[in-house]
């Protein structure tokens, strides 16, 4: 089953250091509760873990991550993760191209433009399950992303900001993605009413 996946995340930063910072791929992946790079096999390949807990019980997945290229003068990283959950039930594949780009001077925003390929137990959730999951994940993270980046600048707000990246969650909190699910189910069955 495949699934595009389409974000952008402003950020009241510079640009360049928003590119700056996504090019620190152990950086980046750290903005993903309960991701990590674990080994670094060359400038482009990474080897990686995620995990995520749903109450009692944890999901642990391995994977590897490839940067297929850079272009600094478009300010756009090309990059493929692969990943499959340690009991060999699920895997995913996923093509992302992620640029930043100036809004204005001294703000920026970064985009990410996704496809992802899910095969065995995950497949079975369906696409729009896996694009309301996909959004809750990709919320946490570019928050996380977002507050790395203001940090790197100077002052009040980029101290706040330090602060926040330091407090962020060590691992991905299931029971909220559970709960994104199942308020999401309710807002399409009665109209897309929120409460």
């Amino acid at each position: 089953m495949k699934v595009e996946i389409n974000k952008v995340f402003s950020i009241d930063a510079s640009s360049s250091n928003a590119w700056k910072f996504l090019q620190d791929i152990p950086g980046v992946a750290g903005c993903m509760p309960g991701a990590e790079i674990t080994e670094q096999v060359d400038d482009s390949n990474y080897k990686g873990a995620v995990k995520v807990k749903v109450g009692p019980a944890t999901m642990a997945f391995k994977g590897v991550i490839t940067v297929q290229g850079t272009d600094a003068d478009k300010r756009e990283m090309k990059m493929q993760g692969k990943g499959q959950d340690v009991k060999g039930t699920s895997s995913a594949t996923m093509d992302l191209t992620a640029s930043v780009r100036e809004t204005e001077a001294g703000k920026c925003e970064v985009v990410g433009i996704a496809e992802v390929t899910v095969t065995g137990k995950m497949a079975s959730l369906g696409g729009r399950m896996m694009n309301q999951v996909a959004d809750q994940i990709l919320d946490q993270f570019g928050a996380n992303f977002v507050n790395n980046v203001i940090a790197m600048g100077e002052g009040a707000v980029a101290e706040e900001a330090a602060a926040k990246a330091a407090e962020q969650p060590k691992e991905l909190n299931g029971l909220a993605f559970a709960w994104g699910l199942l308020m999401g189910f309710f807002r399409s069955l009665f109209g897309g009413s929120k409460s």
